[in-house]
């Protein structure tokens, strides 16, 4: 089998995309040499490659700078509406490769770096993922911000700059350690610090009445200090900004620790306040009402907030502090889109501001306020939703708390009015749960205070109107919306396959990177032999390239030919990676028991983290790996099956996974995945699904037909069904003779001889307490398995469906997503014209924006 191109020999084949080269490789090379040596004080003597790395950062953002002042001239000369997109997650990634790509420089950069005698490679695997996002939803956001960019929009991302980001996995004896993600221990060069728009951020205190109002006094303050971040888009340069805060403490001391001689105690205390950003909450889809986290959510609002409000006020006024500011202007000029409910304190906190501070009566406020925020609901999920207790929000923020029951008390009144006299509905609506603790839904609050609702996928979002908000649907119906998920065909595809890139480009032109609609050209193409073969070899290759990943990284030589079977998200018992270790079990044992009988070789790869805290979440990872060890070192079974865990899943892995895909694994059980993006990767990337419908997997089945798809298991309908009549598991146990044997073994220790009640307690969720329902689907899933076996031994048919799925993923880009919302939720509109190419600023920029 032919040895597979290095990125860098992918990269010399591939033109620069329809753009000039304008830059010359001299002048990058002495950018590279002058960074070398003026920014980082080094000569090639003693440079180390992280050195190179960062030189070459530095070099490539120098193309970024001019475009990133030039659009914030351009927002302040214009002054559109501007989009804020606030997230607690942020998943970016690796930004070298990205900005090369978006800016139009790569082969420049290759070019100059071969010529210095630099591998261009290896600099590239020396940057630290921005790992700020636990999954999905952090992913994401990062794909809109793309999308934005790339569409002209003016946008801001807003989010906290968190020290550590999601831990690092390694997995000890087949099972998950979690390791701290120091990714800034070396420096991030894509950042720039504005300490001169520090904010500060109120905690804590009591609530007055003035003749002038509400006051919030006594409170303990904690600094917001800005990073700001380049997002450019796909070469119109055009450069949004994501700005992340970091906590701060206040610098000043009281006197009295001098005279106390605490002055060190005093220093020290002051560490506790920056905790606030020191790191990322992982998540398992279970809600916990930890008070570092609530910090979090409002630090990163009233921060926000402020430069929201001083940018509005900056573009209408100019330097001018007007007597009375007009806020009725504010829905007009700016879209607040809260990406889940994280930070839903938003909305107490605009109202705050616009009644306490700029002294606007309640109505007007709260017109205002409901008008400017938009939210996204991204679980079913009861339990992720997040509900706070109103002692800690009290204590924490005594002023949110009134302004939360003043718009209950205003919303239950709403209620009343159509209901009269239904106090059951209004016990359900009612923000302020009482059953228990007392709570405040914040996703109930998030509804009530915005202007659009959407869920993620059609599915999801007809979900949550007939069950989960289906009172708040009924109250305000039109504030219901779909926008299903997208991801960014930048990195996505470009980026992370340039080979399929290349051979789309070849066929169809190169429209499709901004247009994704266009792939819908090459199914022309899909019985076309050559073209199989075209794609195939570009499979291959990644193919190829992965296994030699698994062989350096974890000492498994695996079958290149083999069908590489692969299921990489978090480790989550309603993602159900256990259903897919069942399957793996049940080949294991049919091989076992007729060694000589056909069989299709695959090599299944699970990848992912659990939540620290989640004890289910991490026995599966074990499971997983000790049914590895016993399948991999069995010598019947030799090639035809591997087990490999892919340790520490995170955005740069997943570049090189997905394009080498053969089968992606989406089986979450109906209704209960919101929508999924990783499906909508593999796909593009020329993978074909098996998957349930649940997500945006039935909007896929609809885009490219069942016939290029492996729908099993049971529908939304019918999971309901079951839940109704009463799911009992051990009628499909002592039905299915594989499936008993199947739990029996994880039962009994199979796995684990020398501990043999090891995974005792997955077998009895699995037989007892499962929410969802993996016997219910076993037969489904594994007669799928079957018909996915008998087709990938089809090469042709299976690379045809293949074609058919690359060409129907249109839909699922994320610049169609944003369009959605930006006509349907923001209410403006993309700009499609490229920006002029500064190659030096007309003069500095006129403001902050």
């Amino acid at each position: 089998m032919a040895k597979p191109q290095s990125d860098t020999e992918r990269r010399k084949q591939i033109s620069v995309r329809g753009i000039a080269e304008l830059d010359d490789v001299n002048e990058i090379k002495k950018t590279f040499n002058r960074h070398l040596h003026y920014t980082l004080v080094k000569d090639r003597n003693v440079a180390t490659s992280r050195d190179y790395y960062f030189a070459l950062a530095h070099t490539v953002k120098d193309h970024l700078v001019s475009r990133w002042i030039r659009t914030q001239q351009y927002y302040y000369e214009k002054d559109p509406k501007r989009v804020y997109y606030l997230s607690l997650e942020f998943y970016m990634g690796r930004s070298l490769q990205n900005t090369m790509i978006n800016v139009g420089i790569q082969t420049s950069v290759d070019e100059a770096l071969y010529q210095l005698g630099l591998d261009i490679e290896e600099l590239e695997e020396l940057e630290e993922d921005a790992g700020l996002g636990n999954g999905g939803l952090g992913r994401l956001a990062a794909c809109f911000l793309d999308s934005m960019a790339t569409l002209g929009i003016p946008a801001y991302g807003y989010g906290i700059r968190y020290e550590y980001g999601i831990f690092a996995q390694k997995i000890v004896n087949g099972e998950q350690q979690e390791e701290p993600d120091d990714w800034l221990r070396y420096g991030n060069p894509w950042e720039k610090a504005r300490p001169e728009y520090m904010l500060p951020v109120n905690f804590y205190g009591n609530v007055i009445d003035t003749p002038q109002g509400k006051k919030w006094v006594n409170t303990q303050v904690v600094f917001a200090l800005p990073y700001d971040n380049p997002i450019p888009g796909y070469q119109n340069n055009v450069v949004n900004t994501l700005r992340l805060w970091s906590a701060k403490s206040p610098v000043d001391f009281n006197l009295k620790f001098f005279n106390d001689g605490d002055y060190i105690q005093a220093v020290l205390d002051r560490n506790l306040a920056e905790n606030i950003s020191r790191v990322l909450y992982p998540n398992d889809n279970f809600f916990e009402g930890k008070e570092l986290r609530l910090k979090q959510e409002y630090f990163m609002c009233a921060a926000t907030l402020q430069d929201i409000i001083r940018r509005f006020k900056s573009a209408n006024f100019g330097d001018r502090e007007p007597t009375r500011t007009n806020f009725e202007l504010l829905p007009e000029k700016v879209a607040i889109q809260l990406n889940d409910t994280h930070p839903s304190l938003a909305i107490p906190e605009l109202m705050r501001v616009l009644v306490d501070i700029e002294g606007l009566p309640w109505e007007k406020a709260w017109k205002i306020t409901v008008n400017t925020c938009a939210y996204t609901n991204h679980t079913v999920l009861p339990e992720a939703l997040e509900r706070w207790p109103t002692s800690m929000l009290g204590s924490i923020l005594p002023r949110h708390l009134e302004i939360i029951y003043h718009i209950n008390f205003l919303h239950l009144k709403d209620v009343e009015k159509k209901w009269p006299g239904d106090f059951d509905r209004m016990r359900r609506m009612s923000l302020i749960e009482e059953d228990g603790e007392k709570r405040v839904n914040m996703a109930s609050l998030s509804i009530v205070g915005s202007h659009a609702v959407n869920g993620v996928a059609r599915i999801h979002s007809e979900i949550i109107k007939s069950s989960l908000f289906k009172d708040f649907y009924e109250l305000t119906p039109e504030k219901f919306q779909n926008k299903t998920n997208g991801i960014t065909p930048r990195r996505w595809l470009l980026l992370c396959n340039p080979g399929l890139s290349d051979l789309i480009c070849d066929k169809i032109g190169e429209d499709w990177i901004v247009h994704l609609d266009q792939l819908q050209l090459i199914k022309k193409w899909a019985k076309d032999a050559n073209f199989q073969r075209s794609v195939m070899k570009v499979k291959q290759e990644n193919k190829l390239r992965l296994a030699q990943i698994l062989e350096k990284d974890y000492g498994i030589k695996v079958n290149p030919a083999s069908m590489f079977d692969i299921q990489v998200k978090r480790i989550h018992e309603y993602k159900r990676q256990l259903l897919n270790a069942m399957h793996i079990i049940t080949l294991y044992n049919r091989i076992k028991k007729n060694p000589s009988a056909k069989f299709t070789p695959r090599t299944i790869m699970i990848g992912g983290k659990a939540a620290p805290g989640y004890y289910t979440a991490k026995k599966i990872i074990k499971l997983i790996n000790m049914v590895g060890n016993v399948v991999n070192n069995d010598p019947i079974v030799g090639d035809k099956l591997k087990v490999v865990y892919l340790e520490n899943y995170r955005v740069t892995l997943a570049e090189k996974i997905i394009p080498a895909t053969d089968l992606s694994e989406q089986i979450s059980t109906a209704g209960t995945e919101a929508s999924g993006t990783g499906n909508m990767k593999f796909q593009l990337n020329g993978a074909l699904t098996i998957g349930t419908l649940d997500g945006a997997n039935v909007e896929m089945a609809e885009e490219m037909g069942l016939d290029n798809i492996f729908i099993f298991g049971m529908t939304v309908d019918e999971v309901e069904e079951l839940k109704r009549k009463g799911y009992n598991a051990y009628d499909y146990y002592n039905s299915n003779p594989e499936l008993k044997q199947v739990v029996d073994q994880i039962q009994n220790g199979f796995f684990t001889p020398g501990n043999p009640d090891e995974f005792k307690d997955l077998a009895d969720i699995l037989l007892k307490y499962d929410r969802f329902y993996l016997l219910a689907d076993y037969e489904a899933y594994i007669k799928k398995q079957e018909e996915v076996s008998a087709t990938y031994d089809n090469q042709s048919k299976w690379l045809e469906m293949a074609i058919n799925n690359i060409g129907s993923a249109g839909k699922f880009s994320s610049d169609r997503a944003i369009i959605d919302y930006c006509k349907d939720i923001w209410g403006v509109k993309p700009n499609y014209e490229k920006l002029p190419n500064p190659s030096v600023p007309r003069e500095l920029a006129l403001k902050d924006n």
